[in-house]
């Protein structure tokens, strides 16, 4: 049964390949996705339903009930920034959508720092996700499915 992922932010969808990090770029961590965040403050939201697993101020892991997991990271080099809300708790279930983080990326942009999120299938092979395309997405968009 295919998980679809969806988009945590609303933003531009432009892949994890052109990110300034070797770990995401060469999906090092997975396959998946990345998208520019609007610049305005909002919340980054649940790609999946599941458990969040782990939950740091710049990024989260979501499990969803079959065991398949999906990191959402806050930025780039982001470690450490300032300027992110914990909506949630780790251990929490949350639907697809829901809120996690609160944050600003113009705040993340202004600290020197890319503020694209990247998306990634933990643990996955790249051919078990499909539909990773370009261009606009709003949050709660459906990003790939994995299979």
């Amino acid at each position: 049964m295919s998980l679809i992922v969806t988009s945590p932010v609303s933003g531009t969808v432009v892949g994890l390949e052109g990110l300034d990090d070797p770990v995401f770029a060469s999906a090092m961590v997975g396959p998946g996705t990345a998208v520019d965040p609007a610049r305005q403050p909002g919340h980054v939201c649940a790609p999946v339903a599941g458990t969040l697993r782990k939950l740091k101020p710049h990024a989260f892991i979501v499990v969803a009930p079959d065991g398949r997991a999906v990191l959402v990271h806050l930025g780039i080099d982001t470690v450490g920034l300032g300027g992110f809300e914990l909506l949630a708790q780790e251990g929490d279930s949350v639907p697809a959508g829901a809120p996690v983080v609160g944050w600003d990326p113009r705040f993340v942009a202004a600290a020197g720092h890319s503020p694209v999120c990247a998306v990634v299938a933990l643990d996955a092979d790249a051919d078990e996700l499909a539909g990773r395309g370009r261009g606009p997405v709003e949050i709660g968009d459906p990003l790939f499915s994995w299979s």
